[in-house]
Parts: structure tokens; C-alpha cells; sequence
């Protein structure tokens, strides 16, 4: 019975259909600059944090780095194709501050000419830009200042916004911030996974508050520069879970809930920091000057939501910022990176959102999955990643039917890429790429993404 039970369920997410879905929905991928476009030295870029990052031995799984990455810098045409052909209608990318600024305080015109030909590529194709303005590629030069603890960066930040919205505004209005404030700030600087490789407690929250005021300041030079601009953030979110029902278990949940989602929703919804979170940690607490807050909790247009996959929380004296730690329970589907595989967090953590900050619209800016793909006889068969898709899309459209203002889905990620600390041993792609000859090969779920969008599915 219970396989014939999950051959039903299963039968029933695959039989969703775009028609499903909201008339202009905004269907795309998403993508990084540092994670596909290679080209290190190109036209006047400066390195990142990620590129001294990757430099450091230890720092990648496996010794690898973004200087080649999917050479999307020089082979953006395809990879557009490959977006269109989807059947896509938006693509999500970063622009990398790296190519814009180096040491100097004039843009750099042939970083800026890139981006040029990459947006028109997208219109050409039908495919509404989405741009990030951040997405954890800091300029080095910056870093060398202090980084985000600095707040002489959250300036840099709004001349760099400046610069890119008066050259690209014209024929973009939609614009992301930043990408995952919570990684920028707590992988970056206090658990030292991601560049810069920091673990300091103060430090990770002193980023955090920079970052937030960051995206404050950088919402009115959007809208200063762009036309009908809609501007908004992009968030890491995850449904907390209780390890059990004890009253310790809850009580730790609570508190990591408090410093994963509520340390970033609430200020940006205008409720300040969260009072529970500042009282634990307030030794730590960041540097806030008057007018922040406000700053910080500028109306925007929409928030983007990634998510992945349920955090469940355990009670754990000393271990941590706020005595927990992320256990996995057995007995749960879980993708090749750990990670559990759970549709109806998604609706839970939607359901959340809207509930309790009342966003004026959401977007799902990054939902997908890794795992051991393999190439055999010219294709990639990942059933696992396509069941992935349709469970998810479905647990969307259960969103969109009980009120949740959501309004597209960008899957991650369009292309096999560096994933960070984990270098080439991940992928996330719908579309596999060989790192060594460069070549595109669509994956089973990215056919089935593309039935789904094109009514063929």
C-alpha cells in the first residue's frame, strides 16, 4: 500500500503543468558570477576573496578554484541558449564587483561592457534579467580594509550599486541586493567555511548588520536610477525543526531560529533586531549607529526565498552561538550533499513568511539538488533530481492556492559549478558540464523542466 501510495504522489506532482500556474508567473534558473564565469584575469578584473580563498590549502575539498570555472565569461551565448531553449522566461545571474572595481574609484568600463552584452543577450532571447548585485565575491582590495565588519564597505557597496544600475537600469528593473546575507556573514566570518575564512563571533555579526545596511542604502539608488524599479533581497530560510519535544530541544530550536531567519527577516520587516537573540548574545552584539534600523527596513518589492531543506535542532550546552547544534535524524530522504529532501518545508517556510512579515510579493529564487550524477551512453539520467522538481513545484502551487503572493521560481542552478567549498565534487546543474573539455549536456531533469515549461511534459 505504501508504494502504491507514493506511485500515486508521485504521479500526481508530474502531472503539474505550467497552466497551473500563474499567466506571468517568472519561470528561470539561477546562476553566480564566480561560481560559472572563469576568466580570473580578464579585462581589467581584480581578484576576490574567493580567488585568495581558494589559494589557501585545506580551504576546498578538492583544491580546485573558480579561475575556470564553466568559462561562462567566454561562452555566455550558449549558455543563454541553453536558458531560451528551456523555455525559461527569466534568468538569474550576479554581477561581480571584482570586474566593476579594483583599486581605483572610476568603474571599469570593459567589466561594465560585459554585463552590456550579457543583459542584451537575455532580451534577445526573451529572457527577463534578474541581476544580484552581490553574491559573495567581495573585491579583495575591500577585504584588505577590514571586508564587511568595516563599514567603509557598505559605501563601497553604494557606489558599486550606483555604477552598475546607471549603466545596466535602462533596460533592467528588477534588481536583487544580496544574495544570502546569512552565508556572506556567518560562513564568512564566523564558522570560516566561505571566504574570507574568519571565525569570530563579533565579527560575523558586525557583517551581518554591514550587509543589511548594505542592501538599505543600495533599495533608493536602485529605484534613483532605474525606471518602475522593483528592488528587493534574496534570503537563506530554512523551517526549524525541534529534535524532540522536550522542553530543551524546543528552547534550543527557538534560539536557532532566532539567529538563522529572524536575525535577517525581522529587521528587514521593520521589527529590529530580534530582542531574544540580542539578550544571548549581547557581549557580541554589532555596532549600530542611529538612523541603521530605518535604513535597513526600506519597503522593498519583493523578497527572494532559497530554499533547500529543514534544520532540525538539538539542545547542546557549549557547542555553538546559542547552545545547539543541527542533528540528522535517520529514516529521511536525503540529496547526495546531506541534505533532506522535504517539499513540504517549502510550504511551511512560505506559509511562515507571509504570515508573520507580510512581504508584498515572494519569489523563489534558488530551490535544487545534488547528486552523483554520472554520464552513461551521452546522457545523465537523475531521476532523483526530477522528482525533486516536481515535489517541490508542487508544494509551490500548494503555496500559491492557500494566498502566499508568490510570483516565479528560479531552480538552481542552470549549470553543473563551483560549489563553493565543496570546489567540483557537487553538482547542482540541470544542464551537466564536463570541466575539462567544457561541454554542455542537458540532464534528464533539465528535459523534464523543459517538457514542464514548453506543455510537453
Amino acid at each position: 500500500m505504501a508504494i502504491d501510495q507514493k506511485a500515486a504522489q508521485n504521479a500526481a506532482h508530474s502531472a503539474l503543468t505550467r497552466g497551473d500556474f500563474p499567466a506571468r508567473f517568472a519561470w528561470g534558473t539561477s546562476t553566480s558570477s564566480y561560481q560559472i564565469e572563469g576568466a580570473r584575469r580578464a579585462d581589467g578584473r581584480v581578484d576576490s576573496i574567493w580567488d585568495v580563498f581558494t589559494g589557501q590549502p585545506g580551504r576546498i575539498r578538492d583544491g580546485s578554484s573558480g579561475a575556470v570555472a564553466c568559462d561562462h565569461y567566454h561562452r555566455w551565448p550558449q549558455d543563454l541558449d541553453i536558458a531560451r531553449d528551456l523555455g525559461t522566461n527569466a534568468y538569474r545571474f550576479s554581477i561581480a564587483w571584482p570586474r566593476i572595481f579594483g583599486d581605483g574609484s572610476a568603474p571599469n568600463q570593459k567589466g561594465l561592457d560585459f554585463y552590456d552584452r550579457l543583459v542584451d543577450g537575455m532580451l534577445e532571447r526573451g529572457l527577463q534579467p534578474w541581476p544580484t548585485l552581490y553574491h559573495w565575491d567581495l573585491p579583495q582590495t575591500l577585504q584588505d580594509r577590514g571586508g564587511w565588519v568595516a563599514r567603509s564597505t557598505v559605501y563601497a557597496f553604494a557606489n558599486f550599486v550606483d555604477a552598475v544600475t546607471r549603466r545596466l537600469g535602462d533596460r533592467v528593473p528588477q534588481w536583487i541586493t544580496h544574495n544570502e546575507p546569512w552565508c556572506t556573514a556567518m560562513h564568512g566570518y564566523m564558522d570560516g567555511m566561505h571566504a574570507p575564512g574568519i571565525r569570530d563571533l563579533p565579527s560575523a555579526l558586525q557583517a551581518s548588520h554591514h550587509v543589511l545596511l548594505s542592501h538599505g542604502l543600495a533599495v533608493p539608488i536602485i529605484r534613483a536610477n532605474v525606471k518602475d524599479a522593483r528592488a528587493g533581497i534574496a534570503l537563506s530560510l530554512h523551517p526549524i525543526r525541534s529534535a524532540s519535544g522536550s522542553a530543551e530541544d524546543m528552547a534550543a530550536a527557538h534560539r536557532h531560529d532566532g539567529l538563522r531567519n529572524r536575525w535577517f527577516l525581522d529587521p528587514l520587516f521593520g521589527k529590529g533586531y530580534p530582542q531574544d537573540v540580542l539578550a544571548e548574545l549581547e557581549r557580541f552584539a554589532p555596532r549600530i549607529e542611529p538612523g541603521d534600523l530605518e535604513a535597513i527596513a526600506v519597503p522593498t518589492d519583493f523578497t527572494g526565498v532559497n530554499y533547500y531543506f529543514p534544520e532540525v535542532i538539538a539542545h547542546a550546552p557549549g557547542e555553538g552561538p546559542l547552545d545547539g547544534r543541527v542533528v540528522h535524524k535517520a529514516g529521511v530522504e536525503r540529496t547526495a550533499f546531506g541534505w533532506e529532501v522535504a517539499p513540504e518545508g517549502m510550504l511551511q517556510l512560505l506559509r511562515r513568511i507571509h504570515a508573520e512579515y507580510g512581504p508584498r510579493v515572494l519569489y523563489v529564487t534558488e530551490n535544487g539538488s545534488t547528486y552523483d550524477d554520472v554520464v552513461q551512453d551521452g546522457a545523465v539520467h537523475d531521476a532523483q533530481r526530477t522528482s525533486y522538481l516536481q515535489r517541490h513545484l508542487a508544494a509551490l502551487k500548494e503555496a500559491i492556492d492557500v494566498g502566499v503572493p508568490v510570483e516565479g521560481y528560479f531552480a538552481w542552478s542552470l549549470l553543473d559549478n563551483f560549489e563553493w567549498a565543496e570546489g567540483y565534487t557537487r553538482r547542482f546543474g540541470l544542464t551537466h558540464v564536463d570541466f575539462d573539455t567544457q561541454q554542455r549536456l542537458l540532464k534528464d531533469s533539465g528535459k523534464w523542466y523543459r517538457g514542464f515549461l514548453r506543455g510537453q511534459s
